[in-house]
């Protein structure tokens, strides 16, 4: 049974750096590929990052890529997605997803219930 979660939302300001966790109910993610995607007000929702199922490869959205950071604990029960220098369009609700394949594709299987990022000018 798969249940997904995500934890280290919260408010803000602009420039802080931001932790953000998701965790399989206690467990490995050892065969899961695990991703973050956001969704802002008004706006659909959008990759974000990516790793590989090895914990090995990871992948962002090119908008993304230089301030944000996927990655996983060694026992991979845990797979964060850490964020620098926060802007005030980052606000958005952060979910985390995950499926049992080698690098996810389009349609994960499990996602989290979302975690709220405020940023604040």
């Amino acid at each position: 049974q798969v249940h997904l979660a995500e934890s280290g939302g919260g408010l803000v300001q602009a420039g802080d750096s931001l932790r953000l966790s998701c965790t399989n109910s206690g467990r490995s993610f050892s065969t899961y590929a695990v991703g973050w995607y956001r969704e802002a007000p008004g706006k659909p929702r959008e990759f974000v990052a990516r790793i590989s199922s090895s914990k090995r490869v990871t992948n962002y959205a090119d908008s993304m890529r230089g301030r944000f950071t996927i990655s996983s604990d060694n026992a991979e029960n845990t797979i964060y997605l850490q964020i620098d220098k926060l802007r005030p369009e980052d606000t958005a609700v952060y979910y985390c997803a995950a499926d049992q394949e080698v690098i996810l594709t389009d349609t994960p299987r499990y996602w989290g219930q979302g975690a709220l990022v405020t940023v604040s000018s």
